[in-house]
């Protein structure tokens, strides 16, 4: 009877394990342009909502598919996929100043964190 009961869940993790995959293959499509100099103008004129919008998007997917797990240090409890995404968003920032196509910008910094926020808060309405 268990196995009944937890058919579901399995069937909806799947779900946000394709989403996540057609999703990360999306995002890395378009980090690849970037470093290319290729990103489609719809993208580049609108730079920062894209920001938001993607890592928006990201976060909400990546959180779901962690199941809103969290990473304990110590006292303090971080939610893991957003803590993750950060550090990796920080990084790849800072990375973009190696690049002749890119330029390290506080402002997508700002923007990519705003929408962390965003797919976290989202992420979370939802939690019983």
């Amino acid at each position: 009877m268990s196995e009944l009961n937890n058919r579901p869940r399995r069937t909806q993790s799947r779900v946000w394990l394709a989403l996540a995959i057609g999703y990360a293959a999306i995002f890395g499509t378009i980090l690849v342009f970037a470093y290319q100099g290729r990103l489609p103008g719809f993208l580049t004129q609108n730079d920062k909502l894209a920001h938001v919008i993607l890592y928006a998007i990201a976060t909400f997917i990546g959180h779901r598919v962690f199941n809103r797990r969290a990473i304990v240090l110590g006292s303090l409890s971080f939610p893991a996929f957003p803590f993750g995404f950060t550090l990796f968003t920080i990084a790849e920032e800072l990375f973009q100043s190696l690049s002749p196509n890119r330029s390290l910008d506080a402002w997508d910094l700002i923007a990519s964190f705003a929408g962390i926020g965003m797919g976290y808060g989202l992420a979370q309405v939802g939690r019983k």
